[in-house]
C-alpha cells in the first residue's frame, strides 16, 4: 500500500504537517546470533527498526505482521510485546517533509518468522542485522527502544519508555 492510500496519507491530506497522535508498532527481530534486524530508512537516511501504524479495522498484532512483511518481506511466526515507548520527550518526531508525530509503540520481541530478507518497498534502503551493542546511526527513538530491549532481556520486565 502506498502512504498516499494509507490511513495517515489521508489523514494528512486534510491535516497537513500538524502534529498526529500516533499509535504503532516497532519489531526486534533477533535472530539465533543475537543480532537484530535494522533498515536504512529513506527518508531519514538512518537506521531503525521495522515499524509502522495500523490501519483502519487493523489490531496491533495485525499491523506488525503487515509491516514486516511489507518492509522485509519476512512473515512473523512467533513473538510478543516487551515493551510500550511514549513519552513525549523522545516519541516526538519532525520527519524531513515537516510532518509530526507523536507515537505510542508496542514494542515486540520478534523470535521466529519465515521468507526471503529483501526490501520489499520505498520505505527501506538496506537491510541488515547488527549486534545490538553496536548500532549504526539510528532515529533516537528506535534506539531507546533496542536499550530498552537490553534491559528486557537482563531483567524480564515489561519495559516502559
Amino acid at each position: 500500500m502506498s502512504f498516499a492510500d494509507s490511513y495517515l496519507g489521508k489523514l494528512r491530506k486534510l491535516i497537513g504537517h500538524r502534529l498526529v497522535l500516533l499509535p504503532g508498532n516497532r519489531a526486534i527481530l533477533e535472530n539465533f546470533e543475537g543480532k537484530i534486524l535494522l533498515l536504512k530508512r529513506t527518508d531519514f537516511g538512518l537506521w531503525s527498526l521495522p515499524s509502522g501504524s495500523p490501519e483502519e479495522g487493523e489490531s496491533a498484532e495485525a499491523s506488525i505482521i503487515r509491516e514486516v512483511l511489507e518492509e522485509t518481506g519476512l512473515t512473523i511466526k512467533k513473538m510478543e510485546p516487551i515493551g510500550y515507548a511514549s513519552a513525549p520527550e523522545h516519541e516526538t518526531i519532525t520527519f524531513p517533509n515537516g510532518d509530526k508525530i507523536q507515537n505510542f509503540c508496542i514494542v515486540w520481541h520478534v523470535t521466529e518468522w519465515e521468507g526471503m530478507l529483501q526490501a520489499q518497498n520505498e520505505e527501506a534502503a538496506e537491510l541488515k542485522f547488527f549486534d545490538p551493542t553496536q548500532l549504526p546511526s539510528m532515529l533516537p527513538n528506535h534506539q531507546r527502544s533496542i536499550e530498552k530491549f537490553l534491559k528486557y532481556k537482563r531483567t524480564g520486565k515489561f519495559q516502559l519508555h
